[in-house]
């Protein structure tokens, strides 16, 4: 009697612990990678006050059902951002045991500005910046579990690879970015294969695809074993032999898979041609897959930045054709690095082409493809993504990211002038400012713009601003500078101590943006004193207009006054003003301008103080890191800067 109660004891207390690690693995809390950034906090004790207090903030959000969340603080030096996402197919108490652990793990970075852990159920995220626009960065990586499936491992790697792909076109089409499925395994007897995919809320819904697309391309080295993950800064997908959602949590993938054009005869096109290339590509396919997995090589950090991503590398005779040979009516616009044309692909998509007018020497191309290698790998959401480019031709080929609303500049100065309202031109304010922000302080080198200007900040169809030819001034080579100036960048943009003297920082970028601010604010350019000799150029104009507490009346007379709070112009007007400071030194960071944006009442950093240069005959203090030195002749060429007009 005795030895069967032990027995049933014994029964009850494996069951019980079985449970127990069915609920922690149903939980997610399975390590999959953990990073932390190699920049110490200033203050430490004010940045775990933050910290802990953004961590509270996540913690209440998701005790109250909520498997999404973002918290900021947002006081002292060493502000914190930070997002939590659980799997949706979890509970709140699942959920609020994965982020349990992660604050925990987490912790581990110590005093760094930031970090971050990843688990099957959750993703945790911390740092000095607002990153939660950001959808993929060129650390992201796959986990292959180390168990092959026992079904036939072709079949179940027709069906991993078949779920997956339609998971990448479904999920950024559905609410929250969130979808799960499960696929039979074809000639395999109650064997099927579960998937989900994810991406985080902030992004948009051609982020989230931008994501899954490479989520998807890295998790394709998996199969056939059992079970695999890809992660990325915006995304997640998995797949596993082994059912980790309820059945009942499944969704139907089929009305998020339909394309636009119903036509059964566009497959035709081709005939025996196209059915043979299809064979071909699909083998070609089959030994690539096979040659990345016998590849064994290290790979970085998810906070790391140790493997870069070659370009797509685009035929000159296929870009050529997409743009019908470069006609004018291809035409999108004109600048100082070349022409863009509009292009059709062979696959349908639209493009934007830009001609580079730069040296076509060996050394030139090699510089060109290296450079070009390391801009392909930066995404964001308010960035224009650049797609591939061309080498081998008559001219060096940039292909970005189509925008159909084209430039800002329209809206401001052009045919669209006036149609944006006060909200679509704070966004785009933000916007721009955070796609500074990431070419700044977060991309794994720092890369200045050098020529932010309305006509260079391009607007989606949501009017989502995204800056254009960021990577253009690495391009450049050492002796070569913007092709129709002596700097690289545009008259009235361009800061003074980077025009007259040649100092490059990334407050130059600063500067200009403040400049582009005042004219988003106004609706005029900052030239415009070309056209009324009589009156004030655009920065003068806005100083004094502030310093007599009458910063409304630069507002742009076509927007409606009951759209905007005059407390609120007012704070973005000083925000510009602190951008255009002569000190470089002065000018706050573009994550700095962030904060502000996003902080309400008065700032409380000091007043800005008057911009330079704002007669041309007054005597100019430039202060730059070499010297400080009074010139009218300084203020002279300034003045004649600000009065040229720039494109």
């Amino acid at each position: 009697m005795d030895h069967s109660k032990l027995f049933i004891l014994s029964v009850i207390a494996w069951n019980l612990s079985y449970m127990v690690r069915i609920t922690i693995a149903d939980a997610g809390i399975n390590l999959l990678n953990q990073g932390c950034s190699i920049y110490n906090v200033s203050t430490p004790s004010n940045f775990n006050s933050n910290l802990n207090a953004t961590f509270r903030d996540l913690r209440t959000q998701i005790n109250g059902g909520k498997l999404f969340a973002t918290a900021e603080q947002l006081s002292g030096a060493d502000v914190v951002h930070a997002m939590i996402q659980c799997r949706d197919y979890m509970s709140t108490s699942e959920c609020v045991s994965c982020f349990s652990a992660a604050s925990t793990q987490i912790r581990n970075c110590s005093a760094v500005n930031g970090g971050r852990v990843v688990y099957d159920g959750c993703f945790l995220r911390y740092e000095r910046n607002d990153f939660y626009g950001e959808t993929t960065r060129d650390a992201n990586r796959e986990y292959c579990g180390n168990r092959t499936t026992k079904s036939p491992p072709t079949a179940f790697q027709a069906a991993v690879e078949g779920l997956l792909k339609d998971l990448q076109i479904a999920t950024p089409k559905i609410t929250n970015f969130f979808a799960t499925s499960k696929r039979e395994v074809t000639g395999a007897n109650n064997v099927s294969v579960y998937a989900t995919a994810q991406c985080v809320h902030t992004i948009d819904m051609a982020g989230c695809l931008a994501c899954m697309q490479v989520a998807y391309a890295n998790i394709q080295r998996c199969p056939p074993n059992a079970d695999g993950r890809a992660i990325d800064s915006g995304c997640f997908m998995r797949y596993s032999a082994t059912p980790f959602f309820a059945d009942n949590q499944t969704l139907n993938l089929g009305p998020f898979l339909k394309t636009e054009s119903s036509s059964s005869k566009a497959p035709l096109i081709g005939g025996v041609a196209g059915g043979v290339g299809l064979i071909v590509l699909l083998i070609v396919l089959v030994v690539w897959f096979k040659v990345l997995r016998k590849k064994n090589a290290p790979r970085g950090d998810i906070l790391g930045a140790t493997e870069l991503r070659g370009p797509v590398n685009y035929s000159y005779n296929d870009l050529k054709s997409a743009t019908k040979n470069f006609t004018e009516e291809n035409k999108l616009g004109e600048g100082g690095f070349g022409d863009v044309y509009k292009g059709t692909l062979k696959n349908g998509k639209i493009v934007a082409v830009k001609k580079l007018a730069l040296s076509q020497s060996r050394r030139a191309q090699a510089d060109f493809v290296s450079e070009v290698t390391l801009i392909s790998n930066v995404h964001h959401r308010n960035l224009v993504r650049l797609l591939g480019c061309c080498s081998k031709g008559p001219e060096l080929l940039l292909v970005y990211e189509y925008m159909a609303n084209s430039s800002l500049d329209r809206f401001l100065f052009g045919n669209k002038q006036g149609s944006l309202t006060w909200k679509q031109r704070f966004e785009i304010i933000l916007g721009t400012a955070q796609g500074l922000a990431y070419l700044h302080e977060e991309f794994h080198v720092c890369i200045i713009h050098r020529d932010i200007k309305p006509n260079n900040i391009l607007l989606a169809d949501d009017f989502q601003p995204k800056i254009a030819d960021f990577g253009l001034a690495r391009l450049l080579p050492d002796n070569q500078t913007h092709l129709s100036t002596k700097f690289a960048g545009t008259m009235g943009y361009t800061a003074p101590e980077y025009a007259i003297h040649g100092q490059l920082s990334e407050k130059v970028d600063t500067y200009s943006y403040g400049i582009v601010v005042l004219e988003i604010i106004s609706g005029r350019k900052s030239s415009e004193m070309l056209v009324d000799p009589g009156s004030d150029y655009l920065l003068k104009s806005a100083w004094k207009l502030y310093a007599n507490g009458m910063h409304q009346e630069l507002v742009d007379k076509s927007l409606d006054p009951n759209e905007y709070e005059v407390e609120e112009v007012k704070r973005i007007v000083e925000i510009a003003l602190m951008c255009t400071q002569s000190s470089p030194a002065l000018r706050p960071t573009m994550s700095e301008v962030i904060i502000l944006l996003k902080s309400k009442g008065s700032l409380q950093h000091r007043p800005p103080t008057r911009p330079p240069f704002l007669e041309p005959d007054e005597r100019v203090v430039i202060h730059d890191d070499r010297s400080t030195s009074t010139a009218s002749s300084a203020s002279n060429a300034t003045a004649s800067i600000t009065q040229v007009s720039g494109r």
